[in-house]
This record gives structure tokens, sequence and C-alpha cells, in this order.
């Protein structure tokens, strides 16, 4: 007989267990303690931890979630990046204004570069999504595993580490993403143009240029933007679907419940990132001089007090319907195929145990 039957056994099978020795211990607790020993082990539940999945393959999860995401939302990236790099280092009305807008800008991307053009750096786009995704939330979902996250402030400093090992690493790709969505003709064109041919080329030019730590170059910026954002996206997903799922709108395994927590989710990243956000951006697009150092910012610092000296503090949030726009339904289909897929996942790994 194994341990798990053993410990299903009936007592009253047990040729050793006898009513009288049962109520005998029964007393005992009741006068031990001021509640009853039923009722206490009703009230306490034992703390289960979650099923741990393969991790390459809560990294593959991770990865393809938010690569899904990325192809939607990708457009809504564009325009974004524009939005950011529009006025820079200028006094509100001191400059042209080509973007007014979310839908207004898509329309002048589409009418000015076509279809194509909104899908500016989408290889890079989906590159990076896979990389630094799927570090962050195989990351993350390890600490949710071994329990890290269930102390008090475990979660948020999880999903902080979580984005910053994940932005490190994604860096590159990050950076050549932002060049290649910035690039447009003359007419609309905001920031510097860097005028890659295309991903290779531009991963090529900048390694030809500036060696591997150019690849590298605005990495200040991204790290602190994921670890906000990481962090408020996971702590505030899983609080709001713990906090969802007590309210019991819908069914334990409705897929709703996830739903519901991933667009809270999204507000609050939109919120908490789009100043670090437009901060990024700046880094990453601004041109470089001979000695390889930013021509207009010195580092995360120095474009803080730069853009908030000369736009003004609202000029941290430039882009930011854009960015929630973006951001939102990012997060709400992000979190909801990773939260799905894992589900199954977690279903298929009990399945064949």
């Amino acid at each position: 007989m194994t341990g798990t039957q053993l410990m299903n056994y009936p007592t009253t099978n047990s040729p050793f267990s006898s009513p009288s020795s049962n109520s005998i211990l029964l007393q005992s607790a009741a006068m031990t303690s001021p509640v009853p020993p039923f009722s206490r082990a009703t009230s306490i539940p034992s703390p289960q931890l979650p099923p741990a999945l393969w991790p390459p393959l809560d990294f593959a999860l991770g990865a393809l979630s938010c690569c899904g995401a990325c192809v939607f939302t990708n457009p809504l990236e564009v325009v974004k990046t524009r939005l950011q790099l529009q006025g820079e280092l200028r006094a509100q009305g001191s400059y042209r204004q080509h973007y007014r807008g979310v839908l207004q800008a898509l329309w002048v991307v589409g009418r000015t570069d076509g279809l194509r053009g909104l899908q500016k750096g989408l290889s890079a786009g989906l590159m990076y999504q896979g990389l630094m995704n799927g570090v962050r939330l195989g990351f993350y979902s390890y600490c949710d595993t071994v329990g890290f996250t269930a102390v008090p402030g475990g979660s948020l400093m999880s999903g902080a580490v979580a984005g910053a090992l994940g932005a490190f690493i994604a860096s590159p790709a990050y950076l050549v993403k932002t060049h290649l969505q910035a690039q447009t003709v003359e007419a609309i064109a905001v920031g510097h143009q860097h005028n890659h041919q295309g991903v290779s080329s531009a991963f090529a030019n900048i390694y030809r240029r500036e060696g591997v730590v150019g690849l590298w170059r605005g990495v200040n910026g991204a790290v602190p933007r994921v670890m906000v954002g990481s962090a408020a996206q996971l702590a505030t997903f899983s609080s709001a679907k713990e906090w969802v799922a007590r309210l019991q709108w819908y069914s334990p395994n409705s897929w709703l419940v996830a739903l519901t927590a991933a667009c809270i989710s999204g507000v609050a990243v939109t919120i908490t990132m789009t100043p670090f956000d437009v901060i990024s951006t700046r880094l990453y697009n601004q041109p470089v001089d001979e000695r390889h150092r930013g021509r207009l910012y010195l580092g995360f610092s120095d474009c803080l007090v730069k853009v908030c000296r000369t736009e003004g503090f609202l000029g941290l949030y430039k882009g930011m319907g854009p960015v929630f726009f973006r951001l939102c339904p990012h997060t709400v289909l992000s979190m909801l195929f990773w939260d799905l897929m894992r589900q199954r996942a977690f279903q298929d790994v009990q399945n064949e145990s």
C-alpha cells in the first residue's frame, strides 16, 4: 500500500482505533483549544504551491503569448514612437506637429508610408517581445512556483527583477526596433533618422560603428522602464485576478477572470510606465558622437531633467494615448494568452500524472 493510500485509509477500518479512543482525543483537543478542532481544520486550509512547468516550456509560452499580441499592436507602437520623438527638446508651439493623435497619426503613417509602414520594425519587435517576455514571464512564474510571490512585497519584487533581466537581455532588439520605427520620409520625419535598410543591416551598422557595447546603448533607460512596467503589470494582474475570483463574478475556471484582471493591469501599466517609455525612446534613438556618446543626453537622469526643463512635465507623457491603446490591448492579449496556455499546460501535466 502506498503512502497516499495510507493517508486516505478510513480510520474506522483500522484495528488500532476505536470510538472510545477517538472521543478521548476530541475531548482533549477541545479542552486545550477554544476553537473546535473541526472548525479550525476547515477554516485554515493547508497552503499549496502552484504546479511547476518545465522551464523551457514556460519560457516558450511567455514568448509566444507576447509575440502574438505584438502582431496586432505594432502599428500603435510605430505611432507611439513618432509622438514621443516629436518636438524633442523644443518648447510647445515651436515646432510643426505632424502627428496630432492616435487616429490622425495612423492615417498619416498609412497614407505616407503605406500599410507596410504601419508594421515597421515588426521583426525586431517580435524578437524583442520573444526574448524579453519569455525571460520575464518565465522568471516570474518560477518565483510564483517556489512561493516567493506569496510573501509581502514578493510579487512586486519578482515582477521588477524579472522585468530588469528581460530588458537587459533583449535591449539590442529594442534599439533596432526604435530606429526602424522612427524612420520615414522627410515630410513627416521626427527625431534622428538612422536610415537602416532592415533589421540585419541595423544590427550590422550599429556593431560596425560602436562595437558590442553599442548594441546595449540605451539599456540604462530600458531597465527602469521595464522594471516599473513589469512590476505594475504582473503584481496588479495577480492581485486583480485573485480579487475578481473572490467576487465570484464568473465561474472559477472562466477565461473572463483573466480578461478582467488583464484590463485592470493594462490601465495600471499605462499610467506608471509612460514617462519611462518616453525617456527610453529618446535614449535609444539619439545620435552618437565620435566617442560613441549620446549627442543629446548623457543618461537617464539627464534626459529626465532636459525633457522637463524644455518640454514641461507633460512632456514625459507625450504619446500617452497610443501608449494606452498599445499597452492596454498588448497587456490584455499577452496576459490572457499566457494565463490560458499555462492553465492548459497544467491540465495536460495533471492528466499525464
